[in-house]
């Protein structure tokens, strides 16, 4: 999503189910042809059941989401969940459900929580210089959920206070993200090191997460250099600001041993140069145009652009560089810069939808809408596009077709919290009340707001434009909430998350 409508919703990004990015070849024959994951044993022997790990962990991403800590930018999101599956699913011994996303902050850091949950700060996607590198961190906190680090650390606490963990790392995170407010609110005094304790590793654990990681990066065909390069980076950037040490090293310590065994396994391992993807180019490029003040952020993407990088990087570059022309407000000047990469043929979903956000922030609605159908029509799954289309023709007065598509695509993303509440807002505005009342029910679902949602519910039901087919979902849902708001007050913690997930 581009800045504009970045800063108007951020608080209403979900987490969405995306396809595993299987890897056409991996290396055939090698000293890695098998993940060998140690055996963790019985499942009933865990030190979490993954019922409640699960519960944990989506109950810290809602209060991240509650908090406007996450970066609200399908595109973004997209690319990591990509990413991250890519690298889960090189392993066969890999199972359960991962989701990743990002964090609005310019920290270098990322984070695991129990139950698959992968979170990662834009400053640290900024601070990689390739794809390989990011991965070797998306892959390390991978191996912290795989080996139960997390949950292995809880099994002495009590019930009560894993209860109010959830919590405390939501905390942790916004203290990282600059969200002060949120965070001082869920410490409730207790210490800022006391809580940091909570997710640190042994080095053990850091040791065991290396280890596999690298192994997953190996098998999903990255450079196995890029772990030992990223250290090497973060150990360069500490040493030139002792006082601003990346918060991916205060949770990750790095020793000279760990960087001296990261640098060993590159050298074990066959001798590859692994080319950036166009997605990995074009996410940073986005990310840099969203930087400090727009004029300066201008200035720094012509100046890269002045340094005659490779053709791939500098296409991200004048990508990148159109963006930071729109948040700037400079439509004209964007437009230009899309129309010569096109004239290049430069194609990329995300040119296509930054061109159709030009239009749309311009408040050109019908080149906006022309625009969006033609872009569908290529690259019909860009989630930005899905979203934007109906957002358009609710501008341009026509909230029944945007119902009707935001319909059409929620039969394959019911999942997906931003569809269900510009459904809604479209059926308002085409004079339907009770299916934008059951509309924002699901998103409110989604977001882990039951009472919210059963009150949308119940309004629904109250609503005198009843057809058979709404009335009959809002009852069917209506009483799927009530059982299980009931299950709930019972204590049944295996509710856990209704969003999309991998399965």
């Amino acid at each position: 999503m581009r800045p504009t409508a970045k800063s108007q919703a951020r608080n209403t990004a979900r987490l969405r189910r995306l396809p595993a990015l299987l890897l056409a070849a991996m290396l055939a024959s090698n000293s890695f042809a098998a993940l060998d994951l140690p055996d963790l044993g019985d499942p009933s022997e865990q030190a979490l059941p993954d019922y409640q790990a699960r519960s944990i962990g989506a109950s810290s991403v809602r209060q991240l989401e509650a908090s406007g800590a996450f970066l609200d930018d399908p595109e973004v999101n997209a690319y990591l969940d990509q990413l991250g599956h890519r690298l889960v699913s090189s392993s066969a011994e890999i199972t359960g459900s991962f989701a990743f996303f990002a964090i609005d902050s310019p920290e270098i850091n990322a984070f695991a929580l129990p139950g698959g949950y992968v979170g990662v700060n834009s400053g640290l996607i900024l601070a990689t210089n390739n794809e390989s590198e990011l991965a070797s961190v998306l892959a390390h906190e991978i191996s912290h959920i795989t080996q139960q680090h997390v949950a292995r650390q809880l099994q002495a606490q009590s019930g009560s206070q894993i209860a109010a963990l959830a919590g405390l790392l939501a905390a942790v995170v916004a203290a990282g993200s600059g969200n002060g407010e949120m965070a001082s609110a869920a410490i409730a005094g207790v210490t800022a090191g006391q809580l940091q304790s909570q997710i640190n590793f042994t080095r053990e654990n850091e040791e065991e997460a290396d280890r596999l990681g690298f192994k997953l990066l190996i098998h999903s065909g990255f450079d196995g250099r890029g772990m030992a390069e990223l250290f090497r980076t973060l150990q360069q950037r500490n040493r030139l600001a002792e006082s601003d040490q990346p918060s991916w090293l205060r949770s990750h310590p790095l020793t000279t041993q760990r960087i001296a065994e990261a640098e060993d396994r590159a050298l074990s391992a066959p001798y590859r140069q692994v080319r950036d993807s166009i997605d990995f180019l074009m996410v940073r490029a986005l990310l840099r145009s969203y930087q400090g003040e727009p004029a300066e952020t201008l200035a720094a993407l012509q100046q890269a652009l002045d340094a005659d990088p490779p053709r791939a990087r500098q296409n991200a570059l004048r990508y990148g560089l159109a963006a930071a022309q729109l948040r700037a407000g400079n439509f004209d000047a964007a437009l230009e810069l899309t129309r010569a990469l096109e004239a290049d043929r430069v194609e990329h979903p995300m040119i296509a939808a930054l061109v159709g956000q030009i239009h749309l922030q311009a408040r050109h609605h019908d080149e906006a809408i022309t625009h969006y159908e033609a872009a569908l029509s290529r690259y019909p799954d860009h989630l930005q596009l899905v979203l934007d289309y109906p957002r358009a023709l609710i501008k341009a007065g026509r909230p029944a077709e945007a119902a009707r598509f935001a319909e059409r695509r929620l039969s394959t993303l019911r999942g997906n919290a931003q569809l269900h509440r510009i459904a809604a807002e479209a059926y308002a505005g085409a004079g339907r009340p009770m299916a934008s009342h059951y509309q924002l029910g699901e998103y409110y679902a989604l977001a882990g707001n039951q009472r919210g949602a059963r009150e949308q519910f119940e309004l629904a039901l109250n609503m005198r434009d009843a057809d058979e087919f709404t009335l009959a979902r809002v009852q069917a849902r209506l009483r799927e909430l009530r059982a299980a708001m009931k299950t709930d007050g019972k204590g049944d913690e295996r509710q856990g998350d209704r969003r999309g997930q991998r399965g």
